[in-house]
């Protein structure tokens, strides 16, 4: 391969300063929801339902864009959601094992 061709060569799938803007956009509107939300008396103890959905979504966009978990090799984000996955099992337990479910 000549010099010519090496430096011809582009690489693709990963986000621009643009994306990056966007995402940060969506996630201060997501905040700003979150915290419109908190002032919301009507939803009572439904409240937190709809702050885990929009924390949830935070946490997905974050960890797609920010740690590239969405550009990088399915391996890296297998490996990600297994650790998240076995860390939320042992939330569960131990708040079932103190009986905060009861």
């Amino acid at each position: 391969m000549s010099q010519q061709e090496s430096q011809a060569i582009v690489h693709t799938g990963h986000p621009t300063p643009g994306t990056y803007f966007k995402v940060a956009l969506i996630l201060s509107a997501i905040t700003a929801i979150e915290v419109g939300v908190f002032y919301i008396t009507a939803l009572g103890k439904g409240i937190i339902p709809v702050l885990t959905v929009l924390s949830i979504a935070k946490f997905a966009l974050v960890a797609m864009f920010y740690m590239h978990l969405k550009f990088d090799h399915k391996l890296f984000t297998t490996l990600f959601l297994s650790g998240l996955a076995l860390a939320m099992i042992v939330v569960f337990a131990l708040i079932s094992l103190f009986q905060f479910f009861v």
